[in-house]
């Protein structure tokens, strides 16, 4: 099986190192010194890992074979791609390899169908995943324990529990409304509970008399 492992980016320096975006949660093992890897366009490798740094926390790789800066430019935009085994799986039981999550049904906590994954996007601090709905519109799920609390490749599912309008924008919009109703609601009444504080809310518990040379107490209430 073929799975995408990095994507070469600008060179870096004059001896044909390269900075390489990775895309794979295992950069040691298919990014290493002696890796062989095909590449998109094919024209371009297969490319063997020659020697690997990480500067300024950038993944710098030099091919064998690419000796200064022109040949390093010239493989700007090269997909990096590794041969695995489909039956291999990550050391630690948590991590999982892109193809096993690919093509996942993606369902809520409570079962409701949301989608199927159909990307891993690879960031520096959390991966995502590509969720395409059934009107065919894409989102965006972080791929953190807190939004996605299972995966079952048994059952072929990723669950996830969601915050509100993280799937559907308009939830976001409705929640945002009675956020907004309650905080109005709240400040109309405090106005109106100030009124007891005025000479107005004296005179209504007065009987609506105040009598000249009687002083009127604060708040208007019973002693």
């Amino acid at each position: 099986m073929q799975l995408v492992v990095g994507k070469i980016g600008r060179a870096h320096g004059i001896k044909g190192d390269v900075s390489v975006e990775v895309r794979t949660d295992e950069p040691e093992l298919r990014l290493g010194p002696g890796a062989v890897l095909l590449t998109d366009p094919a024209s371009a490798g297969p490319l063997t890992v020659e020697s690997g740094k990480v500067h300024s926390g950038r993944l710098l790789l030099r091919f064998a074979g690419v000796k200064d800066r022109n040949d390093a430019e010239a493989l700007r935009g090269t997909v990096l791609i590794a041969e695995v085994d489909p039956e291999e799986t990550p050391e630690d039981p948590e991590e999982y390899y892109d193809h096993q999550l690919i093509g996942l049904d993606v369902v809520l906590t409570d079962g409701t169908m949301v989608g199927e994954l159909t990307e891993v996007i690879h960031l520096p601090f959390h991966d995502l995943l590509m969720v395409t709905k059934a009107d065919g519109t894409e989102v965006l799920v972080p791929f953190v324990s807190r939004i996605v609390p299972t995966i079952d490749l048994e059952n072929q599912r990723a669950v996830i529990d969601p915050p509100p309008g993280l799937i559907d924008p308009i939830e976001a919009e409705a929640e945002t409304g009675a956020e907004t109703g309650a905080e109005t609601g709240a400040e109309t009444g405090a106005e109106t509970g100030a009124g007891a504080e005025t000479g107005t809310g004296a005179e209504a518990a007065a009987g609506g008399r105040a009598e000249p040379g009687v002083e009127e107490r604060d708040g208007g209430g019973a002693a």
